[in-house]
């Protein structure tokens, strides 16, 4: 069996304001057919492939099961890394946790979960030559052929002798992780070079020896963190303490560029890493005038640009630019020319230096019982729209520094004061004092949603105690 590992722990900058810390690209619906993560999963289900198994970080921990019951995957294994170690620490736990089986040939096949791969089917081939390869001990990796000069790559340059076109797997001569420009343009221009796509495929003995000879203190490690994990709802916790001495590095630098075991596939899918608005308007749907276009927008002589709303409320109209990206969100707004889109990073690092929320942070909050999201703060009041689903239900709380009055708008809700217990309808509200001990559970089978109206002296979500919660959290919210 083929054992998918899914990478769904990384938080880039580059499409910002749509991707945050809180809420990465991943999770979100760049492109027409589901989110990057949905459609990195779907990708390897069916027949050959085990359940997969997805590796996240705690911030995520439930936005992934979310993820995964949309589209209907109910068999993944969950693992949250107490901390960012990188992919090669993350690998390693997969493979670990793999390794406990009495399966010395089983495979893993490693797939970040921010790609766009647009043919399934030639996915499937590459996945196939590479299961022949990996089974003769060797360690794979997916090629892509390069159609632009591009240094945020690894490059793969086969053995003399590869003929790529051919299909199959071949010795790789060289791995070479992100050149300097002069060299990355002669690799590009070569025919014979490949883009790393990130993608791998091993025997999970033959990994694990791999790294024993080349990394042992890490080996050891993270195998200490795997056994050490702690079963947590429907994922299992990394231990904290073996997993933070585990070098922080990738598999790039740790593996790829010193291996003397590895092959090369390429990947013959249209691919991209999605790694800047620029390439969301290339891989996007475009008008005649090369205008890629996202929600509530209107445009008026424009040309080769991408004019995005994610908002249905707010309505963007553009009126002939060119060369441009637009992406307006309730709490932000990006405008960038179409070849600057690589320094939106060093915008959002300005954001964060001046400790501005929207640089990390969206006014929706996902939580495990379903999400919040501000629509008004003043002073000593804040307005949130809350939505908890069919059978869940926050925790026994209370509040030391403010009161709140929530209003049903759909749904209904069970809600406990003290110790009443009150049904309320669409239209119905009830107001929770200050201090009172009370909670929220949606006892119907649609979404609850609710606005709620807090006062008080203070509103932070750290202003809560918890009594009862289902979730066993200690974060706040």
């Amino acid at each position: 069996m083929i054992h998918p590992v899914i990478l769904a722990g990384g938080s880039g900058t580059r499409l910002w304001p749509v991707s945050r810390k809180s809420y990465p690209k991943q999770f979100s619906t760049l492109i027409e057919g589901g989110t990057l993560f949905q459609r990195a999963v779907r990708r390897v289900t069916g027949p050959g492939f085990a359940a997969p198994i997805i590796v996240t970080s705690d911030d995520f921990r439930f936005i992934v099961p979310d993820q995964l019951a949309a589209i209907g995957v109910d068999d993944a294994r969950v693992l949250v890394e107490p901390m960012p170690r990188n992919t090669c620490p993350a690998i390693l736990a997969a493979a670990h946790l793999v390794g406990t089986s009495d399966d010395p040939e089983a495979q893993l096949l490693v797939c970040p979960s921010d790609q766009l791969i647009a043919d399934d089917t030639a996915f499937k081939h590459a996945v196939g030559a590479a299961s022949e390869a990996a089974a003769r001990g060797r360690i794979v990796t997916f090629g892509v052929q390069p159609d632009r000069v591009e240094t945020g790559y690894g490059y793969l340059e086969p053995v003399d002798s590869a003929d790529l076109s051919a299909g199959g797997a071949h010795d790789l001569e060289r791995y070479i992780e992100k050149p300097p420009a002069e060299v990355a343009e002669r690799l590009a221009a070569s025919g014979r070079h490949l883009w790393s796509a990130g993608i791998f495929q091993f025997r999970v003995a033959d990994l694990l020896t791999v790294v024993e000879a080349l990394a042992p203190q890490m080996s050891s490690t993270v195998a200490a963190a795997v056994k050490g994990a702690v079963r947590d709802l429907g994922f299992s916790r990394l231990g904290r303490e073996a997993f933070a001495a585990a070098d922080d590095i990738s598999i790039d630098y740790a593996i790829m560029e010193r291996a003397d075991n590895l092959s090369v596939v390429q990947l013959t899918s249209p691919w991209s890493d999605l790694g800047a608005w620029d390439a969301v308007w290339r891989e996007g749907e475009r008008d005649e005038h090369g205008v890629a276009t996202h929600g509530a927008v209107r445009t008026y002589d424009c040309k080769n640009s991408l004019i995005r709303s994610e908002s249905d409320e707010l309505q963007v109209v553009a009126i002939g630019v060119e060369d441009v990206a637009v992406v307006a969100m309730r709490d932000a707004v990006l405008v960038t020319a179409m070849d600057r889109t690589q320094d939106v990073k060093i915008a959002v690092d300005d954001l964060k230096g001046e400790s501005v929320d929207q640089a990390t942070s969206f006014p929706r909050c996902h939580r495990p019982w379903g999400w919040y999201e501000t629509l008004s703060v003043g002073g000593r009041f804040q307005v949130k729209r809350i939505m908890v689903r069919p059978g869940a239900k926050l925790s026994l709380q209370s509040h030391f520094h403010r009161a709140e009055h929530w209003v049903v708008v759909q749904g209904s809700a069970s809600v406990t004061v003290g110790d009443d217990v009150s049904l309320l309808s669409e239209n119905e509200s009830i107001y929770v004092p200050l201090g009172a001990v009370h909670r929220l559970e949606n006892p119907g089978k649609v979404d609850l949603h609710l606005i709620e109206v807090q006062s008080g002296s203070y509103l932070g979500e750290d202003d809560i105690v918890r009594y009862e919660d289902l979730y066993s959290r200690e974060d706040v919210g």
